[in-house]
């Protein structure tokens, strides 16, 4: 049940100075933590339940009384302590047993918490003032009032909510007032509150709050809760009359420079761990719209914006609920963790999603739609804001943006339009709605001025939606201005994230609607799918602009050749509208493909390579990144999918895109030189035919290269060199592997140590990575224990190449990066060769010291990755493809090689390919006879050994 805070409206009932306090009988009928918040309306309303069973002040008063007999100030404090200690555990009971009930309901929480500390600080006050330093004949200048000022002024609280406390005295604080406040302070302290406090008088107020914006802003929201009400009063006639009167223009300018600032550090409202209370469409961006109206039209709560005019009464709705919501999530991530936690990390998620009662719906987790519902909220913030600067342009109370500051020249608009403070406006609503393709056209005028679309002609478009419709879609007029808005203006993400946020995307692509502010719940994709879908088309406008043609080479020479730009922005658009559904997203989205590129205009032909497109979108990356790509067969399968020059060109882009969209560090060059090399290849094939990736043409070329390479080398030694390796070896690495292990072998052999290791550490920038090269005499295990090695030095191996030699020798070349996914430093590089040169001596059993590494972080806990291993006889000629996608931790590869190792399976090449939480290892392999893994006995028994390995290396990383 819930209850409304008893009202106390005559100002002779409340306490007006300490000597009316000392003298106050503690009688049931007076509830003084609900008499402090009654003229604010943001702390006013109904509670989680009746307020006496969250806190009884006239109760606790009482014992307070009985408890201050025969007592000295220390015994007295311990006693208030434990007294006012047990009272706040049941009443915090209380308020999160009512709030699981109903579990979206947060304005009742938020009052609740604020009623529940004004008890507990009136209480501390009247039992420090009253009991612990009574004072029978104040002076004029030993009064004191106290107030509450930030969030707890305005009376909304989370559960670990900071109490911020503003002491205030007429005069220099005498020794009365500072043993009052300095024992109420201990007795918070030992509740183990979080108390944020100030001793000052009126001037030092007015003058703190003219040289810091974050005081000022604290004190707008001051809010009287015990002492001397008159003293409180003066404070806020003398903040309004000689600090807050004509100021108004810089505090706005402050606040939204904060507003900037916060941005920018906390990341954007689509990044998939977002800042409940200071991230992008978070709470505070809500908070300071209301700050600003408070200063400007001293409102005591949002709804009073509307008669303002600010918000229309369906925007205030709308910020009503996300308050509520934003308010809902942050404090069950309170309550979840125990302490002042604002990050809705992974781990988070999943338990707050849990408390707010989502479900599982098919092919999507509770967390998902959560957090779908999280940024559709965060969404609405950021309009609400925009709407809400806008109205401030409109009266003057912020200044133009900074665009219009700098030109003051306008573009001249189309017939129908009109410029509002630099923002495209419509001037007539009525003439604007006869014609329903203006709902289009719009955004296209928008593109084509380079101007702001104006919140009123926002409100326009979304009151409408209805209008777009079938007949709408289907109209030629509005496919081609649609098609217009991707392919004309050079910056098309402008028009698409706007559209979308408005619901015009959505309207109409209706099969666009379902990703909308959808959530990949992974460490991999760091956006929204709709926001990574915008962020795939901006790459490739950007490439288009010629702004990446130093990062992009390929991407930019294939845009200078010319390609279907309609087809290949049509395929970005859809190519992840299949997602969220319990099907491939890549078959069902070529399936939507197939009925919506028709309908936006293209023939056969190009609907047909829109759909292929969609379907395979993801072939290049995974064929780059989880196969062999120095294996003729790898380029020759890939090249048989694609079939054209054209086909290849197209996806190219598209794959490049999609991986730069993902998230800001997901490109990097490892990535780029696989992509490189897998286009060279195929285009070679597919120009010049499959005889092009002839294996033995690719042994002789490599032989050529390295002789070269090596002028200066005796003959003899160069032929041994050059017979030594089989095949394989001369097609799996660059020519600076084949000079740097010929080096290494010939080190070894002429060293006086024979049977040791050679090891050598290089910077290879161009792919953003560490080759780790090896040399040591060939035996069982030997990749299982490098393996080791490396994650012991905290190494990520990227790629894995290993070679055995005629004459008994073997050549391991590893792929490495740090935690970062950057190469090793150059200055850690003999440390590292040193720590792994002791562990494949054996001086350190990496099985043993893996144990206290391999641990999975606490917040990456909460994803679920299935095991799914897969044999490929196929893929390769000479070996068998075991492809294990699994959950990624730091000692995974580690087991799985030794594995392979207690199996006589025998590890040519190992590629890696990370994907946030997940990660997918393949390996090249033959059995102990150098025979594929034909039978299926021998396969599922390989796999189950497999699946061993990584169940108990999972239940190890998690302890």
């Amino acid at each position: 049940m819930s209850a409304a805070w008893p009202l106390q409206q005559s100002k002779n009932r409340r306490w007006s100075s300490l000597t009316q306090l000392q003298a106050a009988s503690p009688a049931p009928d007076r509830d003084l933590a609900a008499e402090a918040v009654t003229r604010y309306p943001h702390a006013s309303g109904p509670l989680v339940c009746d307020p006496h069973e969250i806190f009884d002040t006239s109760k606790i008063r009482a014992q307070i009384a009985d408890l201050a007999t025969d007592r000295d100030n220390t015994a007295l404090r311990s006693e208030v302590v434990s007294l006012l200690r047990d009272a706040n555990k049941a009443g915090r009971k209380v308020i999160a047993d009512g709030f699981a009930k109903a579990p979206f309901d947060s304005r009742p929480v938020t009052r609740s918490y604020t009623y529940l500390t004004d008890g507990l600080v009136t209480s501390a006050l009247f039992a420090a003032s009253e009991f612990m330093h009574p004072l029978a004949n104040p002076t004029r200048g030993e009064r004191i009032a106290v107030l509450a000022v930030g969030g707890y002024g305005r009376g909304e609280m989370a559960p670990s909510s900071d109490v911020d406390l503003l002491f205030l005295t007429p005069y220099k604080i005498t020794a009365w007032a500072e043993s009052v406040i300095e024992s109420m302070l201990y007795i918070l302290w030992d509740l183990k509150q979080k108390v944020g406090h100030a001793s000052r008088t009126i001037q030092d107020c007015l003058r703190l709050g003219r040289e810091d914006f974050t005081i000022r802003t604290a004190m707008l929201e001051h809010r009287f809760l015990a002492g001397d009400e008159p003293l409180g009063d003066e404070l806020d006639e003398r903040l309004k009359s000689d600090l807050f009167q004509g100021t108004a223009y810089e505090f706005i300018e402050a606040k939204l420079s904060e507003r900037e600032a916060r941005h920018i550090k906390q990341g954007q409202r689509y990044m998939v761990e977002p800042n409940v209370k200071e991230g992008k469409g978070g709470l505070r961006d809500l908070q300071s719209m209301y700050w600003i109206a408070k200063y400007l039209y001293q409102v005591h709560d949002t709804a009073e914006l509307v008669p303002l005019g600010l918000f229309e009464p369906e925007e205030y709705d709308l910020f009503a609920k996300a308050e509520n919501f934003l308010w809902a999530v942050r404090s069950h991530l309170h309550l979840l963790t125990g302490r002042p936690t604002e990050v809705l990390s992974f781990d988070m998620q999943v338990e707050v999603a849990e408390r707010m009662g989502y479900q599982d719906v098919a092919g999507r987790r509770a967390v998902e739609i959560f957090m779908q519902d999280y940024f559709r909220q965060a969404t609405t913030v950021g309009d609400l804001t925009r709407i809400f600067l806008t109205k401030l342009e409109a009266t003057h109370q912020k200044s133009a943006p900074l665009l219009e500051r700098l030109f003051r020249r306008r573009p001249r608009t189309k017939l129908g339009y009109k410029v509002v403070n630099n923002r495209l406006d419509i001037s007539n609503p009525d003439e604007f709605l006869l014609d329903k393709l203006n709902l289009l056209r719009l955004f296209q005028e928008a593109l084509r001025t380079g101007m702001l679309i104006h919140p009123d002609a926002m409100r326009l478009v979304t009151a409408n939606l209805d209008l777009i419709d079938d007949k709408f879609r289907n109209t030629s007029e509005a496919r081609q201005i649609f098609l217009d808005l991707l392919l004309k203006h050079g910056n098309p993400e402008r028009a698409l994230r706007r559209m979308n946020e408005l619901g015009v995307l959505s309207a109409f692509l209706p099969e666009f609607a379902p990703i909308v502010a959808m959530m990949q719940f992974n460490m991999y994709h760091s956006y929204t799918v709709d926001e990574h879908t915008i962020q795939v088309i901006s790459n490739f406008a950007a490439i288009e602009r010629e702004e990446l043609e130093d990062e992009l080479p390929l991407s930019s020479k294939i845009m200078r050749k010319g390609l279907n730009r309609k087809v290949l922005m049509v395929a970005m658009l859809l190519h992840d509208i299949g997602k969220g559904q319990p099907v491939d997203h890549s078959i069902l989205g070529a399936q939507i493909a197939r009925k919506v590129a028709p309908r936006l205009g293209l023939n056969k032909a190009d609907s047909e390579t829109v759909e292929w497109l969609v379907r395979y979108h993801l072939l290049m990356s995974d064929m780059a990144q989880k196969r062999d790509i120095a294996d003729p067969r790898t380029v020759r399968a890939f090249a048989k999918a694609v079939k054209t020059v054209k086909r290849l060109d197209l996806l190219t882009v598209l794959t490049v895109c999609d991986i730069r969209g993902v998230g800001p560090d997901t490109w990097n060059n490892w990535k780029a030189a696989l992509l490189r090399s897998l286009y060279k290849q195929t285009r070679e094939a597919l120009e010049n035919g499959m005889e092009a990736l002839n294996r033995e043409q690719r042994g002789a070329e490599a032989k050529k290269n390295l002789r070269a390479a090596l002028p200066d080398w005796p003959k003899a030694l160069l032929k041994k060199e050059v017979a030594r390796h089989y095949p394989p070896y001369w097609q799996g690495l660059h020519i600076t592997g084949h000079v740097d292990f010929a080096e290494m072998l010939r080190e070894l052999e002429e060293s006086d140590a024979p049977n040791g290791i050679v090891i050598r550490l290089f910077p290879d920038e161009d792919r953003d990575a560490t080759r780790a090269c090896f040399v040591m005499p060939d035996h069982p295990g030997i990749f299982s224990r490098v393996a080791g090695a490396l994650a012991l030095v905290g190494a990520n191996v990227v790629d894995a190449r290993s070679y055995t030699t005629q004459d008994g020798y073997v050549t391991d070349a590893f792929w490495i990066q740090d935690a970062d996914g950057s190469p090793f430093e150059a200055s850690r590089l003999p440390r590292l060769s040193q720590m792994i040169r002791k562990t494949l001596n054996g001086e350190v059993v990496a099985r043993d010291a893996l144990k206290s590494r391999d641990k999975i972080k606490k917040r990456e806990r909460a994803f679920q990755v299935p095991t799914h291993i897969t044999f490929d006889n196929e893929g390769s000629e000479i070996y068998t493809i075991i492809e294990v996608d699994t959950r990624d931790r730091p000692g995974l590869l580690f087991d799985l090689a030794r594995t392979f190792a207690t199996t006589n399976v025998y590890v040519a090449n190992a590629v890696i390919a990370t994907y946030g939480e997940q990660v997918v290892d393949t390996f090249y392999v033959k059995d102990m006879f150098g025979l594929k893994y034909h039978a299926k006995s021998k396969q599922d028994f390989l796999e189950n050994k497999l699946r061993v390995a990584i169940t108990d290396g999972a239940k190890r990383a998690q302890t």
